[in-house]
Formats: structure tokens, C-alpha cells, sequence
């Protein structure tokens, strides 16, 4: 044993000392081999190369097999290693009186001595050039799928995207060519290929996107067949899952029970592990049950919801189910778990810098409105606004009174993560007392914000100056405008509220800086915009009013009060081209406004455009017919086109509507004489003169008709018409008297200027104690009567006078009446 021992140390070679034998020592080495420079001057290359020598296959390296790397065993149990047909030395061998240490890991492509193997070669170039690619056959079968299925792909691809850019009805033809483009495939693969060879991903995807492609053009038949041809093929792994799909559908077409069928067939076939889907798919079947009025099965899904994961949507419609239903202790506990739903974002602390760090500063302005902040932003205010909703819902029915409600409300928001929303509340329970027409306990409840947080008072003093300006109370929507200011002066509200209290005491300069700086705190405060436009007008600053309101106008498109203020601009401007063009835009948001309509026709009168101003006229008279300017203006314009008749229709309605007024009962007798009929003309003029006993000009039309159709009436007519013409002349003697009494004393001492006046204004007195001309029907003189009637008859020429005959009193009133007919302007 111990001589087996010793024969087999005799083998095992030590590792030599070190300088004996340097692993890594010749990597430096030149090897003249690699020296292309010279080969043209090389005769042993150039020979080689035009001999059959130099064809000769270069050699490659070898993997030694088993056989030949294994050592021979000899009789007494030792091993003589063999040398590889590269002559690589095998491990703890010795090849050339050079011991090999024994290792592990051997440097790979050189050695020390070039005689130990081949030549340096790293790249293996010694190779040769690989051998060139197999040229692809474009007519194989094979070759003809893959390119079918690559089209394939790109037109689902193609129709994604159309989808994404909104032209569905592109989506869907490319839905369709990829759909057809398929069954061929299918049909090619079946014919070439087994069944087996099919790719089902490819025919699925296909399928589903033609479904959805159908569902978002509205053509839902044709989107459940393809869903149902998905569905029922069982060698579709997920096609269960679809019936969301199918289920949403039924839902959009108002058939609840199978939409609820669907959702719950697909519910049965997503496993547990999915838990957001299923808790969707519940939240769906409780909307479904709240369209069908099931809502105590609705209640039962969204508490299902809110158990397994609560949201803010299922919470919300949990309260709308408990508030349907009436139950006030349901509700409460509801509003309880929509409050306690985590929020699930930062707080406005973090995006606070801590130092003065500009690499944090940098960071934080960086994030501070990024997507995902402008997300936390989304859901915070939905949060906020699903919260409010819901308690200004429960509020009035969860106590005895809203109130009491609202207190609820306030000290459970307080308990939760949501307490700046229960000042919110307080104002809201303030704004309620608004709707009520309680306006004191509004502004006790909005007076209570007084002593709290700026943010807060500056709000509640917002909504006190608002009512007190309503109230037109100045002096305290003034001291609240200003409190409101000093709490908070980025509050464009407050600002707005003070310039507006400026803007009713005159001062619109400054009323105008207000409304500026209201808008340098807040650019999207329409309000502001709009009352420093209607500054500027007050100004007449024009072009800098009409640059407020193109401004607002591209804010609020259909704004009625807006489009009416650029159309009165261009209007004041002298463009009548470019107010009617508003104000088409305007009629076209307002139809109906009757002073819109008015303000058209009177322009395209102007104009000269009698058509289309009497379209618009009689538009305007349709809607609102008591309108004295329009009814006056259509029976002006059916005398014009000699259409007396209608004219009638006009002019009773107005003098339905001022019975007082004479003017409209003398238009009425004029279309009456106007057209022929004189016998009504004479029975007109009879009442009106009944009404109106000391009216000169219906006087003398019944001397003319009488007259002219020889009634004995006539001189009792005539003698009534001059009592009262001289009645009028005596008037009018003793005011033009009064009037030189009273520039008399004017001009008179102080002396004679008190006798003066006292003496004007004792015949003042006497004036006034005379009955005027139209009494007791109206208080106007005769004078003014006569300033307010224009005749449509118009002034009456003069007949010149002749000597040959007297004249008579009947011929004097004859003449007075000779002459054209005038249309009233």
C-alpha cells in the first residue's frame, strides 16, 4: 500500500517556482505569421497560393474525444496521460521537459511556447469565411402564412389606432379587411398544414377587436354575434371573460335582466385570484339593478364592494340606493363608508421645499404639476364633490329638520380624513338657507365664519357682500367686500364683489383695477372678465371693452349676455354689418328672445332692408306682443304697403294695451277712412270723441266725415271744435303770459324778483287747477297730447285762398283737411 502511494506521486507534478514559468508570458509576442506586408515578396506564400497546396481546408481546432484525452492505465494502477491531436498538454502532464501546472481554468487561445498548439487565433479566423445564408424561398407555402399573418397584425394595429384617433368608422373597415384576411389564413393553414397548425391567439384577437370595433359604431347586433362566436368556441381559453363585454352592451340598450344575465354568467367564470375584475363586474350588476329601481339588490352589491374593496364610486351610489329606499339609519352609515374611503394621495406638504436646496427646489417645481399630480388633483376633487353631493342629498331627510342634517353631516366629516370639506358644508347649509328665502339665518350661519381661518372667512365674507349687494344694501356689501379682500387677497371672488361695489358707486376706474387684479390671480374668473368689459364701455374705452368680451367669447362660445355685448359694441361702433352677424349668432342660442329679434329688424331697417326687417319684427311681435315700438312699427309698415286692414290688428292691440293714450284709437279710425270704410271711421270717431271730448283732431275728422257724407251732425260738431280750440288758445295765452311774468322777475332785483315769482307761481296754481284736455282719462294737457299723436294722415296742405266768394266756416275746415295722406315715421 504504501508502495502504490509512492509510484503514484512519481506522476503528480508540483506547480515550479516562481520566474520558472510565467502562464501569461508571450501574449506581447510578434507573430511574424500575421505579417501581410511583405507577402507579395513572399515566395513560399505565392506558391502556395497558385498550387493545391493553398486550397487545402485550413485546420481546425478539435474536441478531444473520450477515447483519446482518457490515460492509459498500466499494471501497477498508473495513468500516462495522452497528448490531444492539437497537442494540448492534458492536466499535470509534461510535454517537452516543461511541467504544466495543475489547474482549473486555462487561458484560452494561447500559450507560452508556440510549439504547444496552434498558432494565435482569438477570432478564429484560421476558419475561413462562414458559409453563406440560405436564400429564402418567397413562393413556399410557409413563407406565404407568415407574410398573411404579418398583415394580419398590421391592419388590427392599423384599426387600434384609428380608434385611439377617434375615426371609428375607419377602425371598423380595418377591423373588417382583417377579419376576411384571416379566414383566408385559416384556409390556406388547413389546406397546407394540420388543423393543429392554426394560430388561435391571432383568430382571437381578430374576433375581439371586430366585436369591440362593432360596439363602438352603435352596431350592437352585429357586436354580440362576433362576441358570441368567441364565446362559445371552447379552444378559446379566456372567452368567458367577454360576457363584461356582452353584459355592457345589453346595459347601453337598456335591457337590464340580460345585462345583469351576463354580468353574473361572467362573474361565475373569473377565478377569485382576479379580484379587481369581479369587484367591477359587482359594481356593474348594482347600476343595473339601479336602472330596473331593484334598489335593495343594489344595496347588496355595493356593500358586497365596499367590504371587499372600498371606492369612492360604489360608496356614492351606495348612499343614492339608501336614500331611494328612505331608510335614514341605512343612509348614515352609508355616508359613513363613503367618508372613510382612503384617499390614497400626498398631501400639499410634500410638494412644500424644506430648505433652500436648489437641486430639491428644482425637483419639486418639477413634480409639483406633472400627470401623476394632476391625477392626485382629479380624484381629491372627485372625492370632495361625491362627498358634497351626498350630504347636501341626505341632509333635509336624515333628521327632523336639514339643519339638524347638516350638523350630522358637518361633525362626521370633522371625524374623517376629509375635515377642511365640513367648513364647505357650513357655507353650503348657508347656501341653502338662501333657496328657502331665509335670508337672516343665512347670514347668522355665514357670520359664525367670521373668528375662523382666513381660507374660510374670506369665503363666507365672499357670500355676505353678495347679498347685501343684492339687497343694494352698498355701504355693508362694502365692509364684507373689504373683509373678504383683507383674508384672503388671492380670492378672486372677494376682488370681484369689491369692484363691483365700486362699479355702483360710479367709479368705474377703479372698479376696473379690481376686476384686473381678480384676473391676475385667477385668468379663468369669467366673471371678472365680463364686469371689466362692461367698465371699459362705461369709460368708453370701445376697442379695449370689445378685446374683454372676443376674450370671454372664446371662453363661454354660447354665452347669450356675452355675444349680446360684442353685437351693442359693433353697434355704438357704427358696424352694422358685424352687430347683425352677432346677433344672428346670438337668436341662434336664444331663439325666442323677443328684444333680440326687435334689435335685428330695427338694424336691417336702417339698413333699408324692409323684408327682412318685418321678418324679424313679427318675430319678435310672435313671442312678445305687447311690445309698443314693434306693434307701432308693423302697422306703420302695412299702411306703407297700402295693407290698412292688418294695419287695424296692430293698432288695437296697442290701444288694449294703453287705453289712455289717444293716439292709438286715431290710428284705428284712419285705417278705417284709409280703406273706404267710412261709416266705421265715423262710428270710431264718435267713441273716441265720447272718450276724449276736447281732442282737437278727432273734432275735426267728424266735421270732415259729416261733411263729406252730409250728416246734420256736423254743426254741432264745428261749434264744439271752436269752444275748444279756444279753450286751447286761452291756455296757451296764460302759459306763454306765465313764462314772460316768470323771465320778468328773472331778470328783476331781488325785490322784485320775490313779487315776480310769488305772481308765476300763483298763476301756476291757476294753471293747474284747470281740467286738461284728455281728463279724467290721463293727467297730460292737451298740449302734450297733441306732441305724442302723429297723424298718419301727416300734416294737410293749404288750398290757396280765393277772392270771389266768402268763405264759409265749412270751408275753412274743409281746407284744413285737403292733402296727400304721410306715413307716421
Amino acid at each position: 500500500m504504501k508502495i502504490r502511494k509512492i509510484k503514484m506521486m512519481q506522476n503528480v507534478h508540483l506547480a515550479p517556482e516562481a520566474d520558472e514559468d510565467d502562464l501569461y508570458s508571450g501574449y506581447n509576442d510578434y507573430n511574424p505569421t500575421f505579417d501581410t506586408e511583405d507577402l507579395e515578396n513572399d515566395v513560399a506564400f505565392q506558391q502556395a497560393v497558385k498550387t493545391s497546396h493553398g486550397r487545402r481546408p485550413p485546420m481546425t481546432a478539435k474536441i478531444p474525444g473520450t477515447s483519446a484525452s482518457r490515460p492509459v492505465p498500466t499494471a501497477f494502477g498508473s495513468k500516462a496521460p495522452l497528448t490531444s491531436s492539437m497537442g494540448r498538454p492534458m492536466t499535470g502532464a509534461v510535454q517537452d521537459g516543461v511541467a504544466r501546472p495543475m489547474t482549473a481554468v486555462h487561458a484560452a487561445g494561447y500559450t507560452k511556447a508556440s510549439a504547444r498548439g496552434s498558432l494565435f487565433d482569438p477570432l478564429g479566423q484560421a476558419k475561413g469565411p462562414a458559409p453563406p445564408l440560405e436564400v429564402k424561398n418567397q413562393d413556399s407555402p410557409e413563407e406565404k402564412i407568415r407574410q398573411l399573418e404579418k398583415k394580419v397584425n398590421e391592419l388590427v394595429e392599423e384599426s387600434c389606432i384609428a380608434n385611439s384617433c377617434g375615426d371609428l368608422k375607419l377602425a371598423l373597415e380595418k377591423a373588417k379587411e382583417a377579419a376576411r384576411k384571416e379566414r383566408g389564413l385559416v384556409r390556406q393553414s388547413e389546406q397546407i398544414a394540420s388543423p393543429e397548425s392554426i394560430n388561435l391567439d391571432l383568430t382571437y384577437t381578430v374576433l375581439f377587436n371586430l366585436a369591440s370595433q362593432y360596439a363602438a359604431n352603435e352596431m350592437y347586433a352585429e357586436a354580440l354575434n362576433t362576441y358570441q362566436v368567441i364565446v362559445k368556441n371552447k379552444m378559446f381559453n379566456n372567452g368567458g371573460r367577454l360576457k363584461v363585454n356582452m353584459g355592457n352592451i345589453y346595459l347601453k340598450q337598456r335591457n337590464y335582466s340580460k345585462a345583469i344575465k351576463f354580468y353574473r354568467m361572467a362573474l361565475d367564470q373569473i377565478p377569485s385570484v382576479h379580484k379587481e375584475m369581479r369587484i367591477k363586474i359587482m359594481q356593474n350588476i348594482g347600476v343595473a339593478f339601479i336602472k330596473t329601481g331593484q334598489y335593495i339588490d343594489a344595496i347588496s352589491s355595493f356593500e358586497h364592494t365596499m367590504s371587499m374593496s372600498p371606492n369612492l364610486k360604489a360608496g356614492f351610489n351606495l348612499v343614492l340606493c339608501c336614500f331611494a329606499v328612505g331608510d335614514s339609519e341605512q343612509m348614515k352609515k352609508a355616508f359613513q363608508k363613503l367618508i372613510s374611503v382612503p384617499l390614497e394621495v400626498d398631501y400639499d406638504d410634500k410638494y412644500i421645499s424644506p430648505n433652500d436646496d436648489p437641486h430639491t427646489n428644482l425637483l419639486i417645481e418639477a413634480i409639483k404639476n406633472d400627470r401623476l399630480r394632476q391625477m392626485e388633483r382629479e380624484r381629491k376633487s372627485m372625492a370632495e364633490e361625491y362627498i358634497m353631493t351626498a350630504a347636501k342629498l341626505i341632509a333635509p331627510v336624515i333628521e327632523t329638520s336639514f339643519a339638524a342634517g347638516y350638523d350630522w353631516c358637518v361633525e362626521a366629516v370633522k371625524a374623517s380624513q376629509y375635515v377642511e370639506l365640513a367648513n364647505d358644508l357650513e357655507i353650503n347649509k348657508a347656501t341653502t338657507y338662501l333657496k328657502q328665502k331665509d335670508f337672516n339665518q343665512a347670514v347668522e350661519t355665514l357670520k359664525t365664519f367670521e373668528k375662523k381661518d382666513s381660507r374660510v372667512k374670506s369665503a363666507a365674507a365672499t357670500n355676505l357682500s353678495f347679498l347685501y349687494y343684492l339687497e343694494n344694501e352698498l355701504a355693508q356689501a362694502t365692509d364684507y367686500a373689504d373683509l373678504a379682500v383683507n383674508s384672503d387677497r388671492y380670492n378672486p371672488a372677494a376682488l370681484t364683489n369689491k369692484g363691483n361695489t365700486v362699479f355702483a358707486n360710479g367709479d368705474y376706474e377703479k372698479a376696473a383695477e379690481f376686476y384686473k387684479e381678480a384676473l391676475r390671480n385667477d385668468s379663468s374668473c369669467t366673471e371678472a372678465l365680463y364686469n371689466l368689459g362692461l367698465s371699459y364701455k362705461k369709460l368708453n374705452r370701445i376697442d379695449e371693452a370689445l378685446d374683454c368680451f372676443l376674450k370671454l367669447h372664446a371662453i363661454l362660445r354660447n354665452n347669450a349676455q356675452v355675444l349680446h355685448q360684442i353685437a351693442n359694441i359693433y353697434e355704438v361702433m357704427d358696424d352694422p354689418n358685424q352687430a347683425i352677424d352677432w346677433l344672428m349668432q346670438l337668436i341662434s342660442v336664444v331663439p325666442t328672445d323677443p328684444r333680440v329679434l326687435s334689435k335685428l329688424g330695427k338694424l336691417y331697417d336702417n339698413e333699408g332692408d324692409k323684408s327682412q326687417a318685418f321678418h324679424y319684427y313679427y318675430e319678435s311681435y310672435r313671442h312678445f306682443p305687447s311690445n309698443i315700438e314693434v306693434i307701432e312699427w308693423l302697422g306703420a309698415y302695412y299702411i306703407d304697403t297700402q295693407f290698412c286692414e292688418k294695419a287695424i290688428e296692430y293698432f288695437e292691440r296697442a290701444a288694449l294695451i294703453l287705453p289712455t293714450q289717444v293716439k292709438w284709437q286715431l290710428m284705428i279710425a284712419s285705417c278705417y277712412r284709409r280703406s273706404g270704410n267710412y261709416q266705421k271711421a265715423l262710428d270710431k270717431y264718435k267713441v273716441i270723441h265720447r272718450k276724449f271730448p276736447e281732442n282737437v283732431e278727432c273734432l275735426r275728422f267728424l266735421v270732415r266725415l259729416c261733411t263729406d257724407m252730409g250728416l246734420k251732425e256736423v254743426q254741432e260738431y264745428m261749434t264744439k271744435l271752436k269752444r275748444v280750440e279756444k279753450l286751447k288758445e286761452i291756455r296757451e295765452q296764460r302759459i306763454k303770459s306765465g313764462r314772460d311774468s316768470s323771465a320778468r322777475g328773472r331778470r328783476e332785483g331781488s325785490a322784485g324778483g320775490d313779487s315776480g315769482a310769488n305772481k308765476g307761481e300763483r298763476l301756476s296754481a291757476k294753471l293747474r287747477g284747470l281740467p286738461g284736455a284728455s281728463e279724467p282719462y290721463e293727467s297730460s294737457s292737451s298740449k302734450e297730447i297733441d306732441a305724442s299723436y302723429i297723424d298718419p294722415l301727416g300734416p294737410q296742405a293749404e288750398r290757396p285762398k280765393t277772392a270771389a266768394r266768402k268763405r264759409t266756416e265749412e270751408d275753412e275746415f274743409a281746407d284744413e283737411e285737403l292733402g296727400e295722406d304721410l306715413l307716421p315715421e
